[in-house]
């Protein structure tokens, strides 16, 4: 690998290709500048693609913003920003009216046989949700809406697409201080079919890399969620906020062969039940109705826990979603997508219960920006699960993530134009390190080391740092991750860089941050239980967890 790697220069970069990443690509493209999109896979490989339930947005005149904004903040426990939730719901239905210009097709009533109404959007209920507001497309929405961005993308000829390409760091023309925020000029990019290294500088960079669901064992997302934007940002000095807060999913598919399935919460917002056994061959009954008064359309951190007590309480693997209630032509229609994977399962949704587990899914924190994206460092700005707005507080609200991503991207690329020249006036400094170097590094034999670090860490923060959390558990959790980062760091700076280093690398990373701000919240919080704090503690409502890595000069 050449010492002296090429470097490329845009006016913007985006490192990622989810909704968050391809929305703000399009919309700074719009303002007739260069555009480069990373992405470690192809471009429509990503979280966003397998969102299944829709976009929470009010579009019927029988909700309002003030409900929608009121059972976001119920289920944010306290935590969130009422400001930007209020920003960014208020400014949904336009981005909604720009995806629908652009192609996107949503699900209409006409879509299910109701002729009557056929051109009005079937709007679903979800956890949590007061009122019907969930646009979708089929239970694939996510497929849909980035079907159309990556048709819109594509068609941009200032935007360029950078497949298996995979951000290693970032590059920093001064960093971060006590008195001043540094300044962030592109990216290292690891270009992975050819093995080399590429630095990106550009005025302003985007982080939306979306989430770190692979940090756990069980998790409803894709192998590239991996945590690297948080990670990078994190390592390039920039605030990082509210870790702590990662949802579990309740309804993951149980069954052997097929993992990381989501089942989504639609199917309770169209009257689904959540049962479970009492013993072995016991008929499955209700239990949501013991944990809150909204039983199975209760937030999903309550349904998290309520599942993973009763299944520690009866000793089964799993519960059950029972939806028999509908009729087989009637699921096929509503949920064509999750009908067939069930089935492949060996499961009727018409005449069978769904056996289902919690799984980790996504992360309420991330990078600190504002409203507009922007972190705590000059020319860098993040979107999507990277970020933390304050819009999710303790617990993001059921499909409040897709609006998030193509609201926040709107005001993150009008944000960038307006300071553009400005941004543009921060060049690196000479003694910066634009060019990247292997050192003395050398090729590794032993990628043993990579896969048995990796499967450590995602099983002791599944045992230790997961649904149900106390002091014990987080120290020890603590305790094992200093040691293998120390192992990584060491093999690092040892070998030369390749994919699999680079993920591990941000595995770990992640897992302490969500361990260190874990440690910190002393009370239980949304998404956060701790056995030792049971309750929350009203001195920290809020109150961010915000931590930043100290660099040395």
């Amino acid at each position: 690998m050449a010492e002296n790697n090429e470097v490329l220069h845009f006016d913007h970069i985006v490192i990622g290709s989810g909704l968050a990443g391809l929305s703000s690509a399009l919309h700074l493209a719009r303002c007739g500048r260069s555009v480069a999109v990373v992405t470690k896979r192809e471009i429509d490989e990503c979280n966003s693609r397998l969102a299944q339930g829709g976009v929470a947005c009010v579009m019927d005149a029988l909700d309002t913003f003030d409900e929608h904004v009121q059972d976001t903040l119920v289920a944010g426990a306290g935590l969130c920003n009422e400001k930007a939730v209020r920003a960014i719901v208020e400014a949904g239905p336009e981005a909604i009216r720009e995806l629908i210009e652009l192609g996107a097709k949503f699900t209409t009533r006409g879509d299910l046989g109701y002729k009557e109404e056929k051109n009005d959007y079937d709007l679903g209920r979800e956890g949590g949700h007061h009122k019907r507001r969930i646009l979708h497309a089929g239970d694939i929405t996510g497929a849909e809406l980035e079907r159309v961005m990556v048709e819109a993308v594509t068609a941009m000829p200032n935007i360029r697409i950078f497949e298996y390409h995979i951000a290693i760091d970032l590059v920093m023309s001064a960093r971060p201080t006590e008195k001043t925020p540094g300044r962030c000029s592109g990216a290292y990019v690891l270009d992975i079919k050819q093995g080399k290294v590429i630095t990106m500088l550009a005025p302003a960079t985007v982080i939306a890399c979306g989430g770190a669901g692979k940090v756990y064992l069980y998790t409803s997302n894709p192998d590239v969620a991996c945590g690297s934007g948080v990670a990078m940002a994190y390592r390039a000095g920039a605030k990082i906020s509210n870790m702590e807060f990662i949802q579990f999913h309740p309804t993951i598919l149980h069954h052997p062969e097929i993992r990381s399935f989501l089942i989504s919460e639609a199917l309770r917002g169209e009257g689904a039940v959540l049962k479970a056994r009492n013993s072995k061959n016991a008929e499955p009954e209700e239990f949501m109705h013991k944990y809150h008064p909204m039983k199975s359309l209760a937030p999903r951190d309550v349904v998290a826990r309520a599942i993973d007590s009763e299944m520690k309480r009866t000793g089964e693997e799993c519960v059950f979603l029972d939806i028999r209630h509908l009729s087989e032509e009637r699921l096929k229609l509503r949920f064509p997508h999750i009908f067939a994977k069930c089935l492949e399962a060996g499961v009727n949704m018409a005449y069978d219960l769904i056996p289902v587990v919690p799984a980790a899914h996504f992360s309420c924190g991330g990078i600190t920006t504002d409203i507009n994206g922007a972190s705590s460092i000059i020319g860098l700005y993040a979107a999507g699960e990277s970020a933390c707005t304050g819009l999710h507080g303790a617990n993001r609200l059921a499909s409040n993530s897709l609006l998030e991503a193509l609201v926040v991207s709107r005001f993150l690329a009008r944000d960038i134009d307006e300071k553009f020249e400005e941004l543009s006036r921060n060049k690196p400094e000479e003694s910066a390190p634009m060019h990247w170097s292997n050192g003395n590094a050398t090729d590794s034999d032993e990628q043993v080391v990579i896969s048995h670090n990796w499967e450590e860490i995602r099983r002791f923060m599944w045992d230790y740092v997961g649904i149900y959390r106390t002091n014990k558990r987080l120290e020890r959790a603590r305790n094992r991750i200093r040691l293998i980062q120390k192992e990584i760091d060491k093999y690092y700076r040892d070998f030369i860089v390749t994919a699999d280093l680079i993920e591990l690398r941000n595995i770990a990373t992640v897992a302490e941050l969500i361990i260190t701000c874990s440690l910190k919240r002393h009370e239980s919080r949304g998404l956060h239980f701790n056995a030792d704090y049971p309750e929350p503690d009203p001195r920290l409502a809020c109150v961010d967890t915000v931590i930043f890595k100290k660099l040395e000069k």
